[in-house]
């Protein structure tokens, strides 16, 4: 009989985690697990990219209250009486309003949005919160499971999360993965409690499928150089340092194109500053892109400017397609890159990101190195889900 699998996740959306979940789910072994997909919101370019064999859970009725100005949420719940519903959108709505850090905006919310959401009549071999704070709280409080699984996708402390309010959850835990040897690090010193659960699955990286995807036609200027980064726009990747190290490079009388693939709530804000720049036709947010790696494959050289990751799976995917990287030196990095061996790190500042950029643009032969190095790399991750698979055995 084959088990019965549910993970919980936000959306698909683009992003690290989202995209990983789908390298997970685009692996696993059908013959032997039957999967169950529950998403609080049924949207992302991600959602087309699902295996066949995935069944998606209907989507929570009363959550869109949750993404709505509180007045209008109110007004519709008082409309239906749907009382208890209102009352809980009123104490999230004063959450959102009084906590300033995203993630422990989050945390404290779901107290109010536990509310609204009726909990899962189906038992399941194990539930897999595949994400932070929500998905790991609906699987411990909505969810009947022999065992339950729970992801954190980033660095915890970073990311200002509240020890306090997760103790509680990690505790009903049978596991707590995490993404790289230093985010397993960071969460055993946060909760030395829970160490004996904390465990490391790579995300699931298929070279192949990267390199297959690559392929897709994509035409871009072929004068001067080009630059990719890849993320979301948010204060996390550290966009408005690749802005000033892009003015800097052209000042200096670079023919260059950078290329900015994906979307956030920091567009708006970067579009204004790359006006104020007068950077136009230098520095590209392309939005976001169903497939970003034809950017990456057409790129002479792929930055990363991020302040913090919990593991940058661009990073991975530009080492498949053989570029050569310059990075910001986020605790992980290390984890991925070897300086001056397959790229560069520099610190986390628009003035050495614009040094580690213009070197490797002047030396053609040190890009050539690290193209050289990469070739020789083995980069795929395919066998990580049997992690998951004695886990849940």
């Amino acid at each position: 009989m084959k088990k019965k699998l549910l993970f919980v996740m936000n959306n698909l959306n683009c992003g690290g985690a989202e995209k990983s979940l789908i390298s997970l789910l685009q692996t696993m072994d059908y013959s032997q697990y039957e999967v169950d997909l529950f998403l609080f919101k049924h949207e992302g370019m991600f959602l087309k990219k699902l295996p066949a064999e995935v069944n998606i859970l209907e989507a929570p009725a009363f959550y869109p209250y949750f993404d709505m100005s509180i007045k209008t949420a109110v007004v519709d719940c008082v409309k239906h009486s749907r009382f208890r519903i209102a009352a809980a959108r009123i104490g999230a709505g004063i959450v959102y309003r009084t906590e300033k850090n995203a993630a422990r905006s989050e945390q404290r919310a779901w107290r109010y949005l536990s509310h609204s959401l009726a909990s899962l009549t189906k038992e399941y071999d194990a539930a897999i919160g595949f994400l932070e704070k929500t998905p790991i709280y609906y699987i411990i409080e909505k969810v009947k499971a022999k065992r339950k699984i729970g992801f954190i996708h980033n660095d915890y402390d970073k990311l200002g999360m509240d020890p306090d309010i997760d103790t509680a959850f990690f505790d009903r835990l049978d596991y707590l993965v995490t993404v790289s040897e230093e985010c397993v690090k960071l969460l055993k010193e946060r909760f030395p409690r829970f160490e004996h659960k904390i465990e490391l699955m790579l995300n699931i990286v298929s070279p192949a499928a990267i390199l297959d995807l690559a392929v897709d036609e994509l035409k871009l200027p072929k004068s001067g150089f080009t630059i990719a980064s890849v993320g979301r726009l948010n204060y996390q990747k550290g966009f408005e340092m690749a802005v000033e190290a892009c003015e800097q490079l052209i000042q200096d009388g670079y023919d260059l194109k950078w290329y900015i693939v994906g979307d956030g709530h920091e567009r708006e804000k970067l579009e204004r500053l790359v006006k104020a720049k007068k950077l136009e036709h230098a520095l590209i947010l392309t939005g976001e892109q169903e497939n970003p790696y034809p950017y990456i494959r057409e790129c002479d050289l792929y930055v990363q400017t991020s302040f913090f990751e919990g593991r940058c799976l661009t990073i991975t995917e530009a080492k498949i397609l053989k570029k050569p990287i310059v990075s910001t030196d986020f605790t992980v990095i290390y984890d991925q890159l070897e300086h001056e061996q397959n790229g560069l790190i520099v610190k986390q500042d628009a003035i050495s990101i614009y040094e580690g950029v213009k070197r490797l643009l002047d030396d053609e032969s040190l890009r050539q190195r690290f193209v050289d190095n990469l070739q020789k790399e083995a980069l795929g991750t395919e066998d990580e889900i049997h992690k998951l698979y004695q886990w849940i055995s």
